[in-house]
């Protein structure tokens, strides 16, 4: 089978592990990038556009099909949702729709479709100014959530706790999405709806994340995987565990809350990323993507759930139904973590041996390379990478975790550790 995989705008070499993923499960991969290195793919099955117009991509996209009579299209890339979906139509391939695809991108158009739906969500209001959120936080009650429309990865997502710091925490979010690299990924001549920000109302309980499947009526979570992370303010150190720790009848809430917001979004046929909360006892969604998760989150469903995302999307994306069910945990103890480091430019990353050997060791991704710039809230969310471990149990697989991420270490090339 022939697969077309798409960024609008490369984002380094965040996905290459994913491509040669699906190469090495007997696909054959080209990729095509609106922005992007020359030299990322190999050569014959990758082109750069030089343009992230749609309109380019479309074209650029049709053309190489006329020759190659791709067999589907698909993305990792949260910036590329909607790129692939309008590029899946030109193409009359399988895919979401663009109207589904923006539902499942904009963090507003999809709470408006939360709500119309009745699907659990939280109380939101769209603000483009401070006084604006004030009001909404006020309304609601502190502390609230502020975070952009077009994010992803916990960029500019703040807790706020009071007024004060809803004037500094407003600032920051607001000036960052100007230049945040998601929104800035999209590609130009989609209507996204608005890039602004969202007030949101605070859900205190724990927080879960799926590998979803939806294939027309039937909505699978393939794997479910529990947030462990002792949080602040800006939700960028994310820990998880599997098996999660859910008992039967809040597995049965999550199902059915996450079920009416993908029937909401207009989601048929694809492969998603859910997030939900709980509070007071009920899980509210947080969102709900049109993608695989990041990181590691398909090698830890494949360990602790049997359920295979790559596999999926391969599927999806040649309009064949998956194998796949309900959940049902292997019994497999994981935890695994985003690698964080200072603020600065990366110089050298060292990962010994004895973590890179690790029979314990079952994730490890360094995504950050030599030049690039790290960037830490407020001014951003850039991470380091990935590392997962197995063990007998939630403690002993966190415990060998946190003792090898203490081992990598990383060098700058600035001497003060601030991005130019």
């Amino acid at each position: 089978m022939k697969l077309l995989a798409i960024e609008s705008r490369q984002y380094l070499e965040y996905y290459k592990s994913r491509y040669e993923q699906i190469e090495a499960l007997g696909a054959e991969l080209f990729v095509l990038n609106g922005e992007g290195a020359e030299d990322f793919w190999p050569a014959g099955r990758y082109r750069v556009v030089g343009s992230k117009h749609i309109a380019d991509i479309v074209a650029e996209a049709e053309k190489w099909h006329a020759g190659e009579r791709f067999d589907g299209v698909l993305t990792f890339s949260e910036a590329a949702v909607t790129t692939v979906a309008a590029v899946a139509e030109a193409l009359g391939l399988p895919g979401i729709g663009l109207e589904a695809a923006v539902a499942s991108r904009n963090k507003y158009v999809m709470r408006r479709a939360h709500e119309r739906a009745g699907a659990p969500h939280p109380a939101y209001r769209l603000v483009t100014r401070l006084d604006e959120a004030h009001a909404a936080a006020a309304e609601f009650g502190y502390p609230v959530v502020v975070k952009p429309t077009l994010g992803a990865a916990s960029n500019f997502v703040f807790r706020v706790d009071d007024p004060e710091q809803m004037t500094e925490r407003f600032e920051q979010a607001i000036t960052g999405i100007g230049s945040m690299v998601w929104a800035e990924s999209e590609a130009d001549g989609l209507d996204l709806g608005p890039r602004a920000l969202l007030v949101e109302s605070f859900l205190d309980g724990p927080e879960y994340l799926m590998e979803v499947l939806v294939w027309d009526d039937e909505v699978y979570l393939g794997s479910v995987v529990d947030r462990i992370t002792a949080e602040g303010s800006t939700f960028d150190d994310d820990v998880h565990h599997a098996p999660t720790s859910l008992g039967p009848e809040d597995l049965a809430a999550v199902h059915e809350a996450v079920a009416a917001g993908v029937r909401a979004q207009g989601l048929r046929r694809s492969v998603l990323h859910a997030e939900v909360r709980f509070h007071r006892g009920r899980p509210y969604l947080l969102e709900i993507a049109a993608r695989v998760g990041g990181g590691g989150l398909d090698e830890i469903a494949r360990l602790t759930a049997g359920y295979d995302p790559i596999t999926a999307v391969m599927d999806v994306a040649r309009g064949v139904r998956p194998a796949a069910g309900h959940y049902a945990p292997t019994g497999v103890h994981v935890t695994a973590m985003c690698l964080i480091c200072d603020a600065g430019v990366v110089g050298q990353v060292h990962v010994p041996d004895e973590v890179a050997e690790s029979e314990r060791v079952f994730l490890l991704k360094i995504t950050a390379s030599p030049g690039d710039v790290i960037r830490r809230p407020p001014e951003g969310n850039s991470i380091l990478g990935f590392l997962g471990t197995t063990g007998d149990s939630l403690r002993d697989a966190f415990d060998t975790m946190t003792e090898l991420a203490s081992r990598v270490t990383v060098t700058y090339a600035d001497d003060d550790r601030r991005p130019a």
